[in-house]
């Protein structure tokens, strides 16, 4: 977890190469073991809690974090994950006409017909998937709350979970939560392959599911057909269910875009999640789903209905435009961040990162060994703070936070010009870093 504020950022005006350096770099605090009373007295944690077992395993978000942590500082965020570019305007017009038309109340739990035919249509145009749009399709709030009720449904306490190391970091709590116990799979570098011999090893009779993110998060990497099969034959062979994470399924460079649920024997146990987020540039509209079996979407349905009752409607029925937009806006879409990734790989490695540029996703894990002797976390608390610039640390997607503790990963989901900022700042206060 990056610790708490450290003194006081940057006074409006003052330019970033003006900011003065700290006496002290403390990378993080040591977590409290106080709690605050209503009433604003503290209380020791002695005794009966009134914070759950299951949520003191986790912090908050070091994402999340580092946005706040961006805004403090007046930095530019290249953390978290969002655009700071429009959505197209036919999308934004057709929110707004779904809620000009009336689509203001509750729509069905699951999603509205609409849009469900619509997930259907796509995935059968695209991908060849025959999905029944009121049988297999739950409508969520985000596909991370799609990952969430996906668990839910499937994973009992003590069920054992397969997870490909680094990881995006809600995967983590969302097992928790389920009550899973993980087995970790660390990705070989530096392209960040499948190791199929420690994969195997992972399996065991408690293997109930694997969860699996491609294009993957954080480190972009486009698993390969023949990775897919082999892990789909040692699905198959131990009887286990794929969580399959697709958010970024239109934004690939080098690779195609292979759905696992595609392969011989994996529609029946797959379970696909995806969304409107990114390729929609909509992160704050909340609007993904879950395209499973049947049985397992009844469970699915259930568990979203008590977690969220049902995404927006009227953004429901804009992303069912969105669904319908030219192949053409998905090739422009792949071909707009691969020149930002290719501007920003250049970049990166001009001032001594250690990188693989990313084949599909908007982010790239770098490895700053060359640039810094600081942790990940003291170095990106310095970084936001002295140089303004906003990176998450890369202890943050590893269950051991010591795997990761000299990368940092940061995102080009930006325009141009910020992209161009950013490098400016790095160059600038990277020679002043500590040590």
């Amino acid at each position: 977890m990056i610790g708490a504020p450290g003194p006081i950022g940057t006074p409006p005006g003052m330019a970033v190469s003006d900011r003065k350096e700290p006496a002290v770099l403390r990378a993080s605090f040591p977590p409290s073991r106080l709690k605050r009373t209503p009433t604003g007295e503290t209380q020791a944690m002695a005794g009966k809690s009134r914070v759950s077992r299951k949520v003191q395993q986790f912090t908050e978000s070091v994402i999340r974090e580092m946005t706040r942590l961006a805004q403090q500082y007046d930095a530019i965020n290249l953390a978290q994950g969002f655009p700071d570019f429009e959505p197209p305007e036919a999308v934004k017009e057709a929110a707004c006409r779904a809620i000009r038309d009336g689509y203001n109340q509750y729509s069905v739990t699951w999603g509205t017909p609409r849009l469900r035919r619509a997930i259907a249509d796509r995935y059968r145009r695209v991908y060849g998937l025959d999905v029944d749009p009121d049988r297999q399709v739950v409508v969520t709030c985000g596909s991370t709350e799609g990952m969430m009720a996906s668990m839910l449904a499937v994973i009992d306490p003590g069920d054992e979970v397969i997870v490909l190391e680094p990881f995006y970091e809600n995967y983590g709590p969302d097992g928790i939560l389920c009550g899973a116990t993980p087995r970790y799979v660390p990705l070989v570098e530096p392209d960040w392959r499948l190791d199929l011999d420690a994969l195997r090893r992972a399996f065991s009779p408690k293997t109930k599911a694997l969860v699996l993110n491609t294009p993957n998060n954080p480190t972009g990497r486009v698993f390969r057909r023949e990775e897919l099969e082999a892990i789909a034959e040692l699905c198959v062979e131990w009887d286990v269910l794929v969580l399959t994470d697709e958010i970024y399924e239109y934004i690939t460079y080098d690779a195609p875009h292979v759905p696992i649920a595609t392969l011989p024997g994996m529609a029946d146990r797959t379970v696909t999640v995806s969304g409107a987020s990114k390729t929609y540039s909509v992160t704050g509209w909340r609007v993904g789903w879950a395209v499973a079996p049947p049985d397992i979407a009844d469970g699915i349905k259930k568990a979203h209905d008590f977690l969220t009752v049902g995404a927006p409607h009227p953004l429901q029925e804009a992303v069912a435009e969105a669904l319908d937009l030219p192949e053409t806006y998905y090739r422009d879409l792949a071909g707009m961040y691969r020149q930002k990734r290719d501007r920003m790989v250049a970049g990166l490695r001009a001032l001594g990162f250690r990188l693989t540029a990313p084949e599909g996703a908007y982010y790239i894990m770098s490895d700053i060994r060359d640039v810094t002797a600081m942790d990940d976390v003291a170095f990106a608390r310095w970084l936001v703070e002295y140089g303004g610039v906003a990176v998450v640390p890369g202890s943050s997607f590893y269950a051991n936070p010591a795997d990761g503790r000299t990368k940092v990963r940061f995102n080009f989901c930006k325009q141009d010009a910020t992209l161009e900022e950013a490098l400016r700042r790095l160059q600038a206060s990277l020679p002043r870093v500590p040590y």
